[in-house]
């Protein structure tokens, strides 16, 4: 019954969409409306500035984070590699396909961060790195977040993690490829935004 409960509770609190209630409840602004139109992370930096994007990022990485520490703490040590990656995707699941919106949500990135977070703190760590290697570099966050999310399913297997994280972490990566299909065909036809830095401010970026 404790496995029910949080793997449900983990849909659900993924769903919920913290870019809407910060932007909303704080900004009085509704970020589908601006930008990318995105709720995730990025769009929020864009629209709202950097302490309305640190906000959401932390919110929406605790709600990967917190249903996986609860299931590593709370089941029986035989089933809650199982019961962990259960509640990691019921959360992802939840933030990409939010019952509060429709069914529509943001691209997951924030969420799988938390979630690897709790299942796997050292290759977290890794891939946050490569993530902003590949971010200062190229100035892509779409290309940098595919990137980290390669290269977990790389370590996952290199480190021998139990078949559960594996498995997991292969299909959380398909879903977060999935939902980044559109900044993809940006990516091949030359239109894809990037991040401008402060020492970036002063070139002509594409909007």
């Amino acid at each position: 019954m404790a496995a029910v409960i949080i793997v449900i509770g983990a849909y659900f609190l993924g769903s919920v969409p913290f870019a809407l209630v910060i932007g909303k409840g704080i900004y009085s602004v509704d970020v589908r409306g601006s930008g990318s139109g995105n709720i995730g992370t990025t769009n929020v930096f864009r629209v709202l500035g950097k302490k309305a994007g640190a906000a959401v990022f932390a919110c929406d990485l605790l709600k990967g984070f917190i249903p996986v520490i609860l299931a590593r703490q709370l089941i029986d040590s035989d089933q809650a590699a199982l019961v962990a990656v259960l509640a990691a995707g019921a959360a992802i699941a939840g933030h990409t396909f939010s019952i509060f919106l429709k069914f529509k949500g943001g691209k997951g990135v924030a969420t799988g961060g938390g979630v690897f977070l709790g299942l796997a703190p050292l290759l977290f760590l890794i891939a946050f790195a490569i993530f902003w290697a590949v971010l200062l570099a190229g100035r892509f966050v779409s290309v940098a977040s595919l990137a980290a999310a390669v290269s977990l399913c790389l370590m996952v297997i290199i480190t021998g993690q139990p078949m559960p994280y594996i498995v997991f972490t292969l299909l959380a990566t398909a879903v977060i490829f999935y939902a980044h299909r559109s900044n993809i065909s940006r990516l091949m036809t030359g239109d894809e935004n990037r991040v401008t830095f402060p020492w970036n401010r002063g070139k002509i970026e594409k909007t």
